[in-house]
């Protein structure tokens, strides 16, 4: 029964986050440790991410802009494995206050930005994708650290959903593999872990469709709604 409420649960969270491009992971992770306990809780997240970004990337696979896609990879992928590799890096409620003030910063940025029609390049995605890979190979979970950069490069909708699920993509399998490298990620905790992505994929199935019918001013607005609850989150676990 404890098993189903996750799996339900994975539904809900695979579906807002086929919707939004992230926030899977800041949704099962409390649900992970209550059932599995903490030590498990972080790889059999690795593995169900892993494969919701693989359903995202095939959801919407005529959208993705490769070009942005690689140049956000390659710096992430390696960087996620030196995260990965790192024991002590930061506490982690300095972590999570850092990034919750970043993304609360990153509304009004983002509104500005769009105000003066700036766009960030492949070269700014490089550089991102070092600073987010790095972080995401040392903490559970980045949440949608991503979502500001891929929206700055100017795309919305299917092609944002794409793109940086094809990215984020590389950087969960480099993790994943630096887990299994590591003996992080037993037998056990894969076969749940692919349970839990199961329930995650169907949600981006479910989320196709309301996408489809939102139009690219109310996908900002909803992206903004995103970032103001990822950012006051992680300020409260930070402070908590």
């Amino acid at each position: 029964m404890d098993l189903m409420l996750v799996l339900v649960l994975g539904l809900v969270a695979g579906t807002i986050a086929g919707v939004v491009g992230t926030g899977s992971s800041i949704i099962l992770i409390p649900a992970l440790v209550l059932q599995f306990g903490p030590q498990q809780a972080i790889p059999i997240m690795a593995v169900a991410a892993l494969m919701a970004n693989i359903s995202r990337v095939l959801v919407w696979w005529r959208e993705i802009d490769w070009r942005a896609c690689a140049a956000y990879a390659v710096t992430g992928v390696p960087a996620a494995v030196l995260g990965a590799r790192t024991l002590l890096v930061l506490p982690p409620r300095i972590v999570d206050g850092v990034l919750g003030a970043f993304f609360l910063a990153m509304i009004p940025a983002r509104r500005w930005a769009d105000r003066k029609a700036l766009r960030l390049n492949r070269g700014h995605l490089a550089v991102a994708g070092a600073l987010i890979g790095y972080l995401t190979g040392i903490v559970a979970s980045t949440g949608p650290l991503s979502v500001p950069v891929f929206l700055g490069y100017g795309l919305v909708k299917g092609a944002f959903l794409a793109t940086e699920a094809a990215g984020s993509l590389a950087i969960f399998a480099s993790k994943t593999v630096a887990f299994q490298q590591f003996g992080a990620l037993p037998l056990e905790a894969v076969l749940k872990g692919l349970i839990v992505g199961a329930s995650l994929m169907l949600g981006s199935l479910v989320a196709k469709r309301i996408v489809t019918r939102l139009n690219p001013q109310h996908f900002r607005i909803l992206m903004d709604g995103v970032m103001l609850f990822s950012g006051m989150s992680l300020i409260w676990m930070a402070l908590s």
